[in-house]
């Protein structure tokens, strides 16, 4: 039990050694909208046929087609054992080749829509890319670049650096 209440206290030393971070208020100066030049686009969209392979569904009748055929074909090979011998692998080759033919993926079309963006053409619209805000923190106007209209404060970060001497 000291163990893990030791273990504890270190772990809770590092993390907070860690969390040297806060925020903190400061008052916004002035904020004026960040205009960017796009062209106009628009989605075009268009529907396609595409193939996409059918499940495959194993057919009994194929096996048993391919099986008497292949038996009958191997029954005309051979005399005495070897006859007996190549009718039962012509009977399972066919049963094989049957079932492989007759089960063979089929194609299936399917709709799909399709989109991509286009330029209109025409003239450039402007847009809002984000805001250029001045605010004042311990005596400074420093100016940053957010994507919102702030209102009269806004929340900034404050961090401790380590000063290595």
């Amino acid at each position: 039990m000291k163990k893990y209440l030791c273990m504890l206290g270190m772990i809770s030393f590092y993390v907070g050694a860690d969390a040297a971070d806060f925020t903190d208020t400061a008052q916004v100066v002035s904020s004026a909208p960040v205009y960017e030049r796009v062209a106009k686009r628009q989605r075009e969209c268009w529907t396609e046929a595409i193939a996409v392979d059918a499940p495959r569904e194993h057919s009994v009748g194929g096996a048993v087609v391919g099986g008497v055929a292949g038996a009958l074909i191997g029954s005309q090979i051979g005399q005495g054992s070897g006859k007996q011998a190549a009718t039962v692998a012509g009977g399972v080759a066919g049963a094989m080749a049957g079932d492989r033919i007759a089960s063979q993926n089929s194609q299936q079309t399917r709709e799909v829509e399709r989109c991509r963006e286009v330029e209109t053409g025409g003239p450039p619209v402007e847009v809002i890319k984000g805001y250029s805000v001045t605010y004042h923190y311990n005596g400074q106007d420093i100016t940053t670049i957010l994507p919102y209209q702030p209102g009269a404060t806004i929340r900034i970060g404050v961090s401790v650096i380590e000063d290595r001497r």
